[in-house]
């Protein structure tokens, strides 16, 4: 058995990732972006259930969060590309363990 507790407290790491990438999106959005930066229109076309309004809004708490970068070129028209951070980049073996976690589950 594991000697290693973790106790559930108002910031135990467990509440704190679930609080930074919980949700029903923003793990998808960060899987998204894995390969290199994305425009919004990419990223709808890529999670094509979520809506624009909240795909704005996950992208903000997740920039929020510093997980995701906004990079504004200034051009006409407006392009703004979305990447993902180094601490974003840290939560890319969480979604393959839990790719991993469905596809085991699922094949049994």
């Amino acid at each position: 058995m594991n000697d290693d507790v973790i106790k559930l407290t108002a910031r135990c790491p467990i509440r704190t990732t679930l609080e930074l990438v919980g949700g029903k999106w923003k793990l998808l959005i960060l899987f998204q972006l894995r390969e290199g930066a994305l425009r919004l229109s990419a990223l709808k076309k890529q999670i094509p259930d979520i809506s624009e309004k909240m795909l704005i809004q996950e992208l903000k708490l997740l920039m929020e969060n510093q997980l995701v970068q906004r990079t504004n070129f200034g051009e006409v028209p407006p392009r703004v590309e979305y990447h993902l951070t180094e601490k974003g980049r840290n939560a890319l073996p969480l979604i393959e363990a839990m790719r991993d976690f469905a596809i085991a589950y699922e094949a049994l």
